[in-house]
């Protein structure tokens, strides 16, 4: 069984994926990952974003200046569109590669485009790390040192927390501490064995 794990930047997706892998030994497949996977020198999907935004996408060592994409990609939603166009499929055949090594009695595919991107598909049930927006936006300015303009833009771009919501089997809050949220995944864990269990 694959299930997929969402929410919005900022959310808590790592820290609930981290609890899983460490705690319960599930395997997770983290599509960010993925992404960072794609775009490595010598791939192909470089080469076309360096033919499209110049060398200045570039870092001094050859690879991808992610911020720096991120800022350009953020500002122009058909710069967007065309990244999406040429990266989403390249992931998505990575995250299958690894999914189909999976060992642990389900594993768990971490995506902040899970339902945007088409790879809610690849799950049987979706867990939504969900928090309020105000704290997702205080969390990310304070954690990547970017600026709110740049948060909100990307905010805009992933789905709205009310549509996320609406695909959720099972929703982590995570508006308290780690704890918390540890709990929740515990718990959630179980349910999921016991699931299995009754379709075994």
């Amino acid at each position: 069984m694959i299930i997929g794990l969402t929410g919005g930047i900022g959310s808590g997706k790592t820290a609930a994926a981290n609890r899983f892998a460490a705690e319960h030994g599930i395997h997770v497949v983290d599509a960010d990952l993925k992404s960072r996977v794609v775009v490595e020198p010598g791939k192909p999907a470089l080469s076309h974003i360096v033919d499209r935004f110049g060398d200045a996408i570039l870092l001094e060592d050859g690879n991808l200046n992610r911020a720096a994409l991120r800022e350009r990609v953020f500002a122009e939603p058909q710069e967007r569109q065309w990244l999406e166009q040429l990266l989403h499929p390249l992931i998505r055949e990575e995250i299958m590669t690894d999914l189909q090594s999976a060992r642990s009695p389900y594993a768990l595919l971490v995506s902040p485009l899970l339902v945007e991107s088409g790879q809610n598909t690849l799950t049987k049930r979706i867990i939504v790390v969900d928090v309020p927006e105000a704290m997702q936006l205080a969390r990310t300015v304070q954690r990547d040192a970017v600026p709110e303009a740049q948060v909100r833009a990307i905010m805009q771009a992933q789905a709205q927390r009310e549509e996320r919501l609406r695909h959720a089997h099972d929703v982590l809050t995570n508006d308290s501490d780690l704890a918390a949220l540890h709990a929740q995944v515990d718990a959630l864990h179980q349910r999921y064995l016991k699931l299995l269990e009754s379709q075994a």
